[in-house]
């Protein structure tokens, strides 16, 4: 009995060495236990006892038996012509046998140390293999065959919908007229209708499908083919973000094949971009991450590869597009566009940051963060451009009539459209501004001032300059304050009631309104002081009545030549704003009327004069009204100087 016992005892110490076989620090541990219970239970021992009973012909015989239980079942579905899931019964049955294959395997595999069954297990590694090249192109189809079965011109619907695909239709318009010009029907790809709801996800698989890839996935990954099918996967649902790109408008273009178009192609290319950007990571890669999850649910590691190598190729191709139009031309003209693509990229960031934050992915996260920094950078370089095409504007040609200069009305325009994105500019000039002391001619005032702030008021003083040095061109120097009130005055009414003026500030604009009162004063000592001292009547008793005659006579004579004279010549002068116009007209009219008047009341009043009065007096007060209200119309080929805007 004694002995019966022992060899009972022996043949658990031998099941449990053997049981923990997979995990040999657990079972050295304990049988150094044993071991030190009785010596019988030594490692060696126990070992060699175990290894008997593992090389144990009969283990080999069921082996053998089980796998050609398995390869008849499973042969049966590798070889069929037919789809195996077009029966869910065989479906079952061939998931089924995959399962209990892979069970065995695993059950089996930690005594491959044995001949027999490593042979055996050969076999079963070779069975296994071809299951998992079925269930690939098993899983191939489906996908296909899922895609197939929706109407992939309308792949949209609503999150709250149930398989309804009609929220974002394709425009058929296009489809119809080529098709009457002769385009083949099957060659068109129609182009999606603006989307403005991305409320919405695409489910282009039915939930079935879903189901079915899944149970296929936990095989192939259990199998040691989950990069198998996360290829297969990918490069079915690749091939369907392109397609949906391709309808959204989107080409394929390098970087070095965008450098080379016309800027016109590149603004209606950013235009599909904006489009493509916003429908591809609102709604295509969210969906795209959903699928993903579902198919390789539990295998999060696959889940997170499949999905980055789907997106990659899109992806890039977004990013690349942007990343051109940040290292393009900083041709002023540009920056609209370019912000467009600044904002477009700047509210798509919380979306990269969801859907590539994983190991794989992150890369892509990344390039878009840097992309969108360069193309803050590109802003502020466009910025830098104006300044240079400010200065140098050269000082050549004389504007007719003292009127508007081109490169006023060009940068204030530029500067008013520019500021309507200011909060935008605000953003780019805090990250890429420059330090104050780049600008050597802002004042005190600025130093509190934002980066902006501090631009626009540099590009004002460049402007300012600028049209200071345009202006010694006119030799009249009543001419060169009727061109810097003119363009003063319009850079004041830009900015007035704008975001520009917000920028520039309350101070600035009283600073620059005092600057064209400044110029009208010069220009009215320059061109009136001369004949208001032809008016001036300036003699005592002691010279006689008839040497007064004479001096009034001349007077008048010069009055009435230089008179003429100027309204002759500021009548071609144009001041563009009509206030400004009557302002200055009124301002003469205060100070040479009342001396006029007064100088002919005084000259009809000499008795040497007397009834012959009328012969010297040319203009009556009316009559010099009239002559002041033609003042600055721009008669004589100043008319360019009319438009404005």
């Amino acid at each position: 009995m004694s002995e019966n016992g022992e060899e009972k005892l022996l043949a658990v110490a031998r099941h449990i060495a053997k049981t923990l076989g997979h995990n040999n620090n657990m079972a050295d541990d304990i049988l150094q236990i044993f071991s030190n219970f009785d010596g019988r239970f030594s490692k060696e021992n126990l070992s060699e006892k175990v290894a008997v009973t593992d090389t144990d012909p009969r283990a080999c015989a069921a082996l053998d038996h089980c796998l050609k239980n398995l390869d008849r079942r499973i042969s049966h579905f590798v070889s069929s012509d037919h789809p195996i899931w077009a029966d869910s019964a065989d479906a079952g049955a061939f998931l089924d046998a995959v399962d209990d294959l892979i069970a065995s395997v695993a059950e089996w595999n930690h005594l491959t140390g044995d001949k027999s069954i490593a042979t055996c297990l050969v076999r079963a590694e070779d069975m296994l293999q071809h299951a998992m090249f079925r269930l690939e192109e098993e899983f191939r189809s489906l996908m296909e065959r899922g895609g197939e079965s929706f109407d992939l011109t309308q792949p949209y619907r609503n999150s709250d919908s149930a398989g309804n695909l009609s929220n974002l239709p394709f425009d058929s318009e296009e489809e119809d007229e080529e098709i009457e010009n002769g385009g083949e029907e099957e060659d068109l790809i129609p182009v999606a209708m603006p989307v403005t709801d991305y409320d919405i996800v695409i489910d282009a698989l039915p939930s079935a499908t879903i189901n079915d890839l899944h149970e296929i996935a936990k095989r192939m990954v259990a199998g040691g083919f989950g990069k198998e099918c996360s290829h297969v996967y990918s490069s079915c649902r690749r091939e369907f973000l392109e397609e949906s790109l391709s309808r959204l408008g989107l080409q394929k273009l390098s970087i070095e094949d965008v450098h080379k178009m016309p800027w016109n192609d590149i603004e209606d290319e950013i235009e599909r971009w904006i489009k493509a950007s916003n429908v591809a990571l609102k709604i295509l890669f969210t969906s795209e991450r959903r699928l993903c999850d579902r198919v390789f649910f539990g295998f999060s590691s696959v889940a997170d590869f499949s999905f980055m190598e789907v997106c990659r190729g899109s992806t890039v191709q977004l990013l690349n597009f942007a990343d051109a139009v940040a290292i393009g031309s900083r041709s002023p003209e540009r920056l609209f566009k370019i912000l467009d693509v600044f904002e477009t990229l700047r509210d798509l960031i919380p979306e990269f940051e969801v859907l590539f934050c994983d190991q794989y992915s992150v890369s892509l996260r990344n390039e878009a963060l840097t992309i969108w920094k360069r193309l803050g950078e590109a802003i502020r370089g466009i910025f830098m451009e104006l300044e240079n095409l400010i200065r140098r504007d050269p000082a050549k040609a004389a504007v007719p009539g003292g009127g508007l200069h081109p490169i006023t009305r060009y940068v204030m325009n530029y500067l008013r459209a520019a500021c309507r994105s200011r909060q935008t500019l605000e953003q780019v000039f805090e990250d890429y501004g420059h330090p104050l002391k780049e600008y050597p001619k802002i004042d005190d005032r600025m130093s509190s001032s934002s980066s902006l702030s501090v631009q626009m008021d540099w590009i004002m003083e460049l402007l300012e300059s600028n049209l200071e040095a345009k202006s010694k061109i006119y030799k009249d120097p009543a001419l060169c304050y009727v061109f810097l009130m003119n363009n003063c005055r319009y850079i004041v009414q830009k900015a007035e009631d704008s975001e520009l003026g917000a920028l520039l500030g309350d101070d600035w604009i009283k600073k620059h309104t005092a600057k064209i009162r400044q110029y009208h004063a010069q220009y009215q000592r320059s061109s009136w002081n001369r004949v208001f001292g032809f008016l001036k009547v300036e003699y005592n008793g002691s010279i006689p009545p008839n040497g007064v005659a004479k001096s009034m006579k001349e007077k008048l004579k010069s009055f009435n030549m230089i008179f003429d004279d100027i309204c002759r010549v500021q009548s071609s002068w144009f001041i563009f704003d009509e206030q400004l116009r009557e302002e200055i007209r009124i301002s003469i009219e205060k100070l040479l009327l009342p001396a006029y008047e007064n100088f002919i009341g005084r000259f009809q009043n000499i008795t040497e004069v007397g009834k012959h009065a009328e012969k010297y007096i040319k203009y009556e007060t009316e009559e010099i009204e009239a002559r002041l209200n033609d003042l600055f119309q721009g008669s004589s080929g100043s008319t360019g100087s009319r438009k404005r805007s």
